[in-house]
């Protein structure tokens, strides 16, 4: 497959422009050698693409576009992006290390099915709509009112490396369904691949200022944060992170929705068949490395089905083959950066000095010297309270662990600052009655579907503020308006 990398640059106003601050280096974590040498933004040029997303909203072409008009513009996005899927795959696969196996689904379908719920989401507006009449009033006087809902104003969309073309989709399909304009700050570590899909909006139409990018060093997202043009901040990623973002949004009051980490819980309830769920169970904290918030990476298993969970476990652990994620027939890429990579070595030696067991993994692949590739790793024999079953590790490995009854797996699986996601196997009205009892913002039963994009994700505790998707995650780029008069 030929890779097709494109110049990146900064876009603001509807103009590329080469960056003035430090150079930023693209590695392909799949060989660990350079792609591109990008100049990232400048301190200067960053407040000019908030200024021009501000202009775009106040008065420009963008903000004089009927919801109609950003529909359309939408489901054009999506037909690009769908046209251009082979470019997009090379493209993942090369720079974050998604293999070519997954990376359509993850950078491609998806974030087009979402796109398009936004785009007929613009034409009909939120639930119950952009102007809703309210009950006549008869006190003291009579009145009658309206509520308008007007879109948020500029936004600052901050997206992570795992998957940045989804993160747009949530982001950018609601902010600009809404009638938002944009400041995108894109991970260093995915300046091609997001460079690529701001292409995609400009080609598609959007007036200037609508969608800007803007990437560097953390000062950069320090920048747009405090900016005062901004009015709200949309943020993907871990929860230290997010913390501190909402520290820097605090002294201007500014809107701010985080989407952030997981430890998310599998459980296998009794009687389940095991042969079904093992795979799927697998899959689901391998997939792209592990480089996923709502990986399940904590499997809680009834004591009497534990070795044999484990061993089938191992087995199709075995099996998963690793290695350069341009071939069709890999499943396990690399980890992002040989930093990451030794950060999650640091978890699994502190785990193994504490007594773990790690029956299959834990070692860097035979044979792939080059790139930051990590062994899929099983980890059993830890408390639920260990640090490797409550620190998000965003790598290939999964923590088995046995549990006597019922309460006690509510327990376990509740037990975590995180509240992300979940999923239970079992008997169907079993497994649900089960997941009604977990805090989760999201539970799936027996590996639940697709993504849906009429569903919302998110979580309370540390896994963030708000929501993103659906009519959950339309609704937080909107603000409300009350008008009132006497009849």
């Amino acid at each position: 497959m030929t890779v097709m990398i494109g110049a990146a640059a900064s876009c603001i106003d509807g103009r590329w422009i080469v960056g003035d601050g430090e150079p930023i280096a693209s590695i392909n974590p799949g060989t660990g050698r350079q792609l591109a040498l990008t100049p990232s933004t400048s301190p200067a040029q960053v407040a000019a693409a908030v200024s021009a997303a501000r202009r775009a909203f106040d008065g420009g072409e963008w903000s004089r576009l009927s919801p109609a008009d950003r529909g359309a513009l939408l489901h054009r996005f999506a037909d690009l992006l769908v046209a251009q899927r082979d470019d997009i795959v090379a493209l993942a696969a090369t720079e974050i290390g998604t293999p070519v196996s997954s990376a359509a689904d993850l950078h491609v379908d998806l974030p087009a099915k979402f796109i398009r719920w936004f785009a007929d989401a613009a034409v009909r507006g939120p639930r119950d709509g952009y102007e809703q009449p309210l009950p006549l009033d008869h006190d003291p006087i009579t009145s009658s009112s309206m509520l308008l809902r007007e879109p948020v104003g500029v936004v600052a969309a901050i997206v992570a490396y795992n998957v940045p073309v989804m993160m747009c989709a949530y982001k950018l399909g609601a902010a600009l369904a809404a009638g938002c304009s944009t400041v995108l700050v894109t991970s260093p570590r995915a300046i091609l691949l997001t460079s690529a899909i701001v292409r995609l909006f400009e080609e598609a139409g959007f007036p200037s200022g609508a969608v800007n990018l803007v990437f560097g060093p953390p000062g950069t997202t320090t920048s747009v944060v405090e900016a005062p043009e901004v009015d709200m901040v949309s943020f993907t990623g871990s929860a230290a992170v997010g913390s501190k973002i909402l520290a820097l949004a605090a002294p201007t009051l500014k809107k701010v929705v985080l989407e952030l980490g997981g430890k998310s819980p599998n459980i296998v309830l009794p009687g389940t068949d095991l042969a079904r769920a093992v795979p799927a169970s697998v899959l689901r904290f391998t997939r792209n490395s592990g480089q996923a918030c709502g990986a399940t990476t904590r499997t809680l298993v009834p004591r009497a089905d534990f070795d044999e969970y484990v061993q089938r476990s191992v087995a199709v652990l075995r099996g998963l083959t690793v290695g350069d994620p341009l071939a069709p027939d890999t499943v396990l890429g690399p980890l992002i950066t040989g930093e990451h990579r030794a950060k999650v070595e640091g978890f699994l030696s502190r785990a193994r000095e504490s007594g773990a067991r790690l029956p299959v993994g834990g070692g860097r692949p035979a044979g792939l010297d080059e790139g930051f590739f990590l062994e899929a790793t099983l980890v059993t024999h830890v408390p639920n309270e260990s640090e490797i079953a409550q620190e998000e590790l965003f790598a290939p490995v999964g923590v088995v662990m046995p549990y006597a009854d019922l309460d006690e797996a509510v327990r376990m699986a509740n037990d975590s600052r995180y509240a992300l996601n979940a999923n239970v196997w079992g008997p169907t009205a079993e497994a649900i009655a089960f997941g009604r009892r977990l805090r989760s913002g999201t539970v799936t039963v027996n590996g639940g579907g697709s993504m849906r994009a009429d569903a919302p994700w998110g979580g309370p505790g540390h896994s963030g503020i708000g929501r993103e998707g659906g009519e959950e995650g339309l609704r937080e780029f909107f603000e409300i308006k009350h008008m009132q008069w006497p009849l």
